[in-house]
């Protein structure tokens, strides 16, 4: 395994040919001496960027016009002296000089336009490449002239790798050749699949010509959970996740859970930017950065910050003081967050790895649902695809819609027999037809619902607490009636379904007064069942009360297999790992407020991008009065606070440590010694 560093830059260095002075403020003594002050201990730097440029002196592509220096070479010696790994990016699926040289290289979409960022040749933007042009050809000789000139760089970073249906020439010819209809959706999917995969096996091997050795990482913006057929031509894997750039706050936490179980190095990428890439002038709070990283580190991950350097080559003083704030954590952190196996509870079986093809790029709504309320109800977990070994987890959970094909149940039954648990929701667990369920959940299945919406009468312990009445579920639920399993409340359906012959009121009819007969949920011996797609509900509605009924089934239904119980809020994260070699756990607290801020808006009349929402962080305040309690088979002889090396008083009894913190702010390890 390639073993990261944890305090890295991306340094995006995205660089116009209309500008001038390309580097000609870099200054050795102040490079070095900002990356130290922050902590910095590797820098990706640019060989290419997406306008094409090269910053190194090349016989391959085109050095920027306005560079006279070896602006990498100048970098990379600066770095190498002070004892800081540089990984050197190239540019990939974008090329705005190649594309303008050989507009045949260009990807071509099903509708026969070019394609690319930018909506047409006249707009602001980059254009994409296709991989089945001798573009790729082209691309392969970048990689292997840096990695021959920089044989001692710490790996090769490609970027925006993506081979979306293309239809240009040469792809009709391809695929005409394969035998593959090009008017097909099915087969230029399968066109693309093939070439995407050219693209990593000639890459893979361009950047390891010299060292067969040599790291690798392709970006995609995103680790797509099941597709692992690829991950043989990665070294590490990088998370790119900039919670103000599109990615939320709970997008990198979902991503790491699934990519710890992978045998890869893992490390996070967040941005100094308020906004996203390319923004320059734009600054997050130090507290969001402070934040950010601690949240990577908890989960096992190693940290980078994405940064854009100014034209003129110098780096930034207020940006690597916001870093430095965070990355001096983190330097201090680290010796408990290396080497770390993180304990889990339940096992997420992802619906984006079960049903590829069929969920959003980076927003899977029963997984993101899912996600989310066991990150606030603080339930252990990680994310599985349906490859990986079910083994050591409690219990199985299939959010909402996990569609069950004989192989997949043949695990699952193997996993059950163990004496393990397993937790359906919605159409999760139905045979391939869809009129039965596949195991016996303790209740009759009555088919799909018609109401939409319905409400919910959950039991005591189920409802939440502060849910007395019939709640709204917007979705169409399983008719289910309890048999042999234990009913967890019942189903009352609406007076009728809305429409211009039938409504009530602004949205929709309010329950009948009588339940309709069927169930909202059942508990049968080891598999607990929930009607509706609770998850995907929490994700499109966010609503308090769906999180505390699901949180309140699962904690019903797991009892005391609960690693962790807490009275941390629901803003909070908690996140347990062990470090076999140092025996210890380490209990990582995380707590920060993310508020709303900012609106849509048009801009108009300007050249910049039109606004949004943004989910920022800016005070950091203190939880107080903690209580913790955590069950580890070893026993606990120490208890400490990380890193201040502080005793903690803890109560040890039935396996389980108790714990009580007066406030800690924004991150705390705590570590269990045994």
């Amino acid at each position: 395994m390639h073993h990261l560093r944890f305090r890295q830059i991306h340094l995006d260095f995205h660089t116009s040919e209309q500008i001038e002075g390309i580097g000609e403020r870099f200054d050795k003594a102040h490079w070095q001496a900002t990356l130290k002050k922050a902590n910095v201990n590797s820098v990706t730097c640019f060989a290419t960027c997406h306008h094409g440029w090269a910053y190194y002196e090349t016989a391959v592509g085109e050095k920027h016009p306005h560079l006279t220096t070896d602006l990498l070479r100048e970098q990379f010696d600066a770095c190498k002296e002070i004892d800081v790994n540089v990984p050197i990016y190239l540019t990939a699926g974008v090329n705005n000089m190649a594309a303008v040289k050989h507009p045949e290289w260009r990807q071509a979409g099903p509708n026969g336009n070019l394609t690319g960022w930018a909506p047409s040749n006249i707009a602001p933007g980059f254009f994409r490449m296709c991989f089945n042009t001798p573009y790729l050809d082209f691309l392969c000789k970048q990689i292997t002239e840096v990695v021959t000139l920089f044989p001692d760089c710490s790996g090769i970073f490609l970027d925006i790798i993506s081979q979306p249906p293309c239809v240009c020439h040469t792809c009709l010819e391809t695929m005409e050749a394969q035998g593959l209809d090009p008017l097909n959706p099915e087969d230029r999917a399968q066109h693309s699949k093939n070439l995407l995969l050219k693209y990593y096996q000639r890459t893979t091997a361009a950047a390891k010509v010299n060292d067969p050795d040599m790291p690798v990482f392709h970006n995609s913006g995103h680790i797509t959970q099941g597709d692992t057929d690829i991950l043989e031509y990665f070294s590490h894997l990088e998370l790119e996740s900039l919670p103000t750039g599109g990615w939320g706050y709970d997008h990198f936490p979902m991503s790491a859970k699934y990519c710890t179980n992978l045998p890869h190095d893992v490390m996070g990428m967040t941005g100094k930017f308020h906004t996203t890439w390319g923004e320059f002038g734009g600054f997050k709070h130090p507290n969001a950065l402070r934040y950010e990283c601690a949240a990577m580190i908890a989960v096992g991950a190693k940290c980078s910050v994405g940064d854009q350097l100014h034209p003129l080559g110098k780096l930034d003083d207020t940006t690597y003081d916001v870093i430095g704030a965070a990355y001096r954590e983190v330097a201090e952190k680290e010796a408990w967050c290396d080497g770390v196996t993180p304990i889990t509870d339940i096992g997420l079986l992802a619906s984006a790895a079960v049903n590829r093809g069929t969920g959003g790029h980076r927003d899977n709504a029963p997984d993101t649902g899912a996600g989310r309320i066991l990150l606030e109800g603080h339930v252990l977990f990680d994310i599985l695809d349906e490859s990986m070994d079910f083994s050591g987890r409690k219990a199985l959970l299939l959010p909402d819609d996990i569609r069950v094909n004989p192989e997949l149940k043949a695990k699952i039954d193997a996993y059950l027999a163990q004496g393990s648990k397993l937790i359906l929701t919605g159409t999760s667990g139905l045979n391939e037809t869809g009129d039965a369920f596949l195991w016996d959940i303790g209740a009759d299945f009555h088919g799909i619902s018609d109401c939409q919406p319905d409400y919910v009468e959950a039991i005591e312990g189920v409802r939440p607490d502060f849910v007395g009445s019939p709640l709204v579920m917007y979705m169409n639920s399983c008719r289910i009636k309890a048999t042999t399993g234990q009913s967890l409340g019942q189903v009352s359906d609406p007076y009728f379904n809305r429409n211009y012959k039938h409504f009530c009121s602004h949205q929709h009819a309010p329950n009948k007064p009588e339940a309709s007969g069927f169930d909202c949920g059942v508990i049968n011996g080891n598999i607990l069942y929930l009607a509706h797609p609770v998850f995907s509900l929490y994700r499109a509605y966010g609503a308090v009360a769906y999180r505390h009924y699901a949180t309140n089934a699962i904690r019903t239904f797991l009892a005391n297999d609960l690693t962790v119980s807490s009275n941390l809020p629901g803003t909070a994260r908690l996140h347990l790992n062990r470090q076999d070699a140092e025996t210890r756990y380490v209990l990582h607290l995380l707590y920060a407020n993310t508020i709303l801020r900012g609106g849509s808006m048009e801009m108009h009349g300007g050249t910049v991008r039109s606004t949004k929402p943004i989910e920022v962080v800016e005070e950091l305040l203190p939880l107080h009065d903690v209580q913790v309690s955590v069950s580890v088979p070893e026993a606990v002889t120490k208890v400490t606070l990380e890193p201040q090396g502080e005793n903690l008083a803890f109560e040890q009894a039935d396996g389980a440590i108790r714990i009580a913190l007066d406030a800690f702010t924004c991150h705390q390890m705590v570590v269990l010694h045994y």
